[in-house]
């Protein structure tokens, strides 16, 4: 009995006469399975003994996710490229939470793209020489989350990649980026609080003036300040 529902909701979906219903569903399926995969493979990762404080690849244990790693690029506010190579790498308890919410994410239709991950202190010192300002930048005297592999910078996209309305661009320094700046299409509202609400369900803490930003809770005290550096392939 228990397989015949998952046969039946098989064959509706091949039987659907809406062409865009029928590529939605096929995608949620794809990218179930790749959960299965992802889920599969943490568990051989805690079976292993990986550490929640280790650094490890998103890419190595979630796959569908995007990137548009901004710091490895000059297309950013500093103009400048912080990054050699454009790698994602978080603590494992990070990633773990991550690929929760991405999960959560997709069941509405929706994926993660990434902008920034964790960030080698020496990188936040660059980064200070450039714009050192606290408004922008954080002090790498004290750090950041960051730079302990427990936030990242993300955005929400459709399943092909199309990025949703957030209002304003990623590392927009004004106040239309604040989650309380509310004169905003009721559209952006929206995104925002989807975008907000299944994060902090799944373990993270959003930053006030940044919508993009998320905290995993307590990774200030979880994760120190750390100069790891990830090789680029």
């Amino acid at each position: 009995m228990k397989y015949i529902l998952p046969i039946l909701c098989l064959i509706l979906i091949s039987s659907c006469k809406n062409p865009k219903e029928a590529v939605y569903s096929e995608e949620l399926l794809k990218s179930n399975y790749h959960y299965i995969s992802d889920n599969a493979t943490i568990l051989e990762a805690v079976k292993a003994n990986v550490n929640d404080t280790t650094f490890v690849s998103l890419k190595e244990y979630g796959k569908d996710f995007f990137y548009d790693m901004k710091y490895a690029t000059d297309a950013n506010f500093l103009k400048a490229k912080v990054y050699d190579c454009p790698e994602c790498y978080l603590r494992f308890k990070t990633v773990k939470a991550l690929i929760n919410a991405n999960l959560a994410f997709v069941k509405q239709g929706y994926k993660i793209k990434i902008y920034d991950c964790y960030r080698p202190i020496d990188v936040q010192k660059k980064m200070w020489e450039i714009v050192p300002n606290p408004i922008y930048v954080a002090d790498p005297a004290k750090g950041s989350i960051h730079n302990r592999g427990g936030a990242v910078d993300i955005t929400l996209t459709d399943f092909s990649g199309n990025e949703l309305d957030m209002g304003t661009q990623f590392d927009h320094f004004g106040p239309e980026a604040s989650h309380n700046y509310k004169t905003l299409s009721a559209e952006v509202l929206a995104n925002r609080k989807i975008l907000k609400d299944i994060m902090i369900r799944n373990g993270f803490r959003s930053f006030a003036s940044e919508w993009w930003h998320y905290d995993l809770t307590n990774a200030s005290n979880s994760f120190s300040v750390s100069n790891f550096k990830w090789n680029c392939k």
